[in-house]
């Protein structure tokens, strides 16, 4: 059984750790004031502390924690607990992704806690074998994407993005595929939603750019056209 959060096609914007406490909030306010403008859903990601901050000084977003651990209200210093992330505003949660890897065992006690509190798990995968795997574990979202690559400014040259959104649609076709590894303007956001994504956007194609709006419009008008389209 999965939650569905958001309407397809949305928006990801994933800073990870590449800004600080006051441009994340920059980066969220001008995120939010075109999501508003656009009327298009956005996975907004923030570093933990952050969070509150973010929720608080945003309305079109789904704020995002980048990970959480399957703890409960207890022992577990240095420890994300889920409830708190809930208490902060987060309605949803990136586990697995390729800088933050998980054991099997861990992944599926940390979905589970999530659900326990209500946050939306949103799972990364990379090969075919891992984004099959997860798919049977019935995350509300996955980010499939190649390692190789993440960061590098490139999609994969292939029929990457279609293979595995077919792949996890074929296990479970209420999960929404975010592709968005090597993705960098609005070409790129079209390119990954004609092959199937219900999602696309990214991280240093966003906050790397020397003009946030400039690049988030083109983004956001690629998910429109895409939406008018379909």
């Amino acid at each position: 059984m999965t939650t569905r959060v958001l309407e397809p096609p949305f928006l990801i914007c994933n800073p990870k750790a590449y800004l600080g406490s006051a441009d994340t909030l920059k980066l969220a306010t001008l995120t939010d004031e075109l999501a508003g403008e656009f009327g298009i859903d956005v996975l907004f990601t923030a570093q933990h502390v952050d969070l509150r901050m973010v929720s608080e000084h945003t309305k079109n977003l789904t704020i995002t924690a980048q990970h959480m651990d399957p703890i409960v209200k207890g022992r577990g210093m240095g420890f994300i607990l889920p409830e708190s992330l809930v208490e902060a505003g987060a309605k949803a949660v990136v586990l697995n992704h390729a800088e933050h890897q998980l054991t099997l065992d861990v992944l599926d006690a940390t979905m589970r806690r999530a659900r326990e509190v209500g946050l939306a798990t949103v799972v990364c995968a990379d090969s075919d074998a891992q984004c099959r795997a997860i798919a049977t574990m019935g995350p509300a979202m996955m980010i499939c994407e190649p390692t190789a690559n993440i960061g590098t400014g490139k999609m994969d040259a292939g029929d990457y993005v279609a293979r595995t959104t077919k792949i996890v649609k074929e296990v479970n076709p209420e999960i929404l595929v975010i592709q968005a590894a090597g993705v960098t303007d609005g070409q790129d956001v079209a390119n990954a939603l004609a092959q199937g994504a219900d999602s696309s956007g990214g991280t240093s194609g966003i906050v790397q750019n020397p003009d946030w709006r400039q690049v988030l419009t083109e983004m956001f008008t690629a998910i429109a056209e895409h939406k008018k389209n379909a």
